[in-house]
């Protein structure tokens, strides 16, 4: 096996919580991403799943380094993004960029499109002066909107269009690896299916690295190789997409592999449900041991007293559970 071209180890990133306004304490800590490890390999599209406030957003942002790890290693292309500051750090972002899941919230509302995709390609030097309208043409080509657009604002697009003109943004600076956070999530069904279709399409022309996060299996089943499911700030399993949706070996994933819907009516009202018991704990308070032993239906004693580590499970899959060889 190569190396990877992402590798992160024990990455956490803790907010602390304060309350006072004069004279603010803190009164605890949220703990968003608590002791992620993942690799990602050149060309390869990982996919990452989990409920809302599992902490995927966090662990994105924490690798582009928009907010700053508490612990842990990010290496990227051999160099530790989470000991980089200042001019190094501005030198390595171009390399890694990110889609983000409201793309009108992303742009400027103030520029137009060619003023978006311009800044990226003067700031960085990608090209010269007087090839930027042309990089900006192709950018445009590339994500299948028409020159004419150039000159409009964010508010005159859909949303369709306005993610098309955000993942051209992204391309701008040619990145080994992109980060799309929930990028369909915010579109309606008809244009989440085209967006897909263009990101696997760019992903298999330009060769790109991806690090696709969204809540929704199904989606990141279309498009990924591996898929890695995290649940209150830790990866509880990760493997090749097609064993981890036919046959989770984790019970939260059998969890959300039970409710994705069925195109089949039929096999849709008689197939068996795997509900969770109570909602999921608060990431400022998690309980001990197995972050998931509170809702899962084979918990026993030590479940609650031991944190089970990320352990081979068979057939190139990692699977974080004290009763692995137990489960149907």
């Amino acid at each position: 096996m190569t190396t990877p071209l992402l590798d992160i180890r024990d990455l956490k990133t803790h907010f602390p919580v304060k309350r006072g306004l004069l004279f603010p304490r803190n009164i605890g800590t949220v703990k968003a991403v608590d002791g992620v490890s993942l690799s990602i390999h050149e060309g390869e599209v990982l996919g990452l799943v989990g409920e809302s406030g599992c902490g995927k957003s966090t662990l994105a942002r924490s690798i582009v380094r928009l907010v700053h790890p508490t612990e842990g290693s990010i290496h990227f292309m051999g160099r530790n993004l989470a000991g980089l500051s200042g001019e190094d750090l501005r030198k390595a972002r171009p390399q890694l960029q990110m889609i983000f899941q409201d793309p009108y919230a992303s742009l400027n509302p103030r520029r137009t499109v060619f003023d978006t995709l311009a800044e990226p390609l003067l700031t960085h030097n990608i090209v010269p002066k007087n090839e930027v309208t042309a990089e900006v043409n192709r950018l445009m080509d590339q994500v299948g909107l028409a020159h004419r657009f150039v000159r409009k604002y964010p508010h005159e697009f859909s949303g369709g269009q306005r993610q098309r003109i955000a993942i051209a943004r992204a391309l701008a600076l040619r990145p080994k690896l992109i980060l799309a956070d929930e990028p369909v999530s915010a579109l309606d069904v008809s244009v989440q299916a085209q967006i897909l279709n263009l990101l696997k399409e760019l992903c298999n022309d330009m060769g790109l690295t991806m690090l696709l996060i969204s809540h929704d299996l199904s989606v990141v089943r279309h498009m990924a190789q591996r898929i890695a499911v995290m649940y209150l700030g830790r990866v509880v399993e990760v493997g090749p997409a097609d064993q981890v949706f036919h046959h989770p070996s984790h019970p939260y994933t059998c969890a959300l592999v039970s409710a994705v819907p069925l195109a089949d009516p039929d096999l849709e009202e008689n197939r068996a449900r795997v509900l969770l018991q109570g909602d999921p704990p608060s990431p400022m308070n998690p309980p001990g041991g197995c972050p998931f032993h509170p809702r899962c239906n084979y918990a026993e004693a030590a479940c609650a007293t031991e944190r089970p580590p990320l352990v081979d499970s068979g057939g190139q899959r990692q699977t974080a559970c004290l009763r692995l060889d137990e489960l149907p």
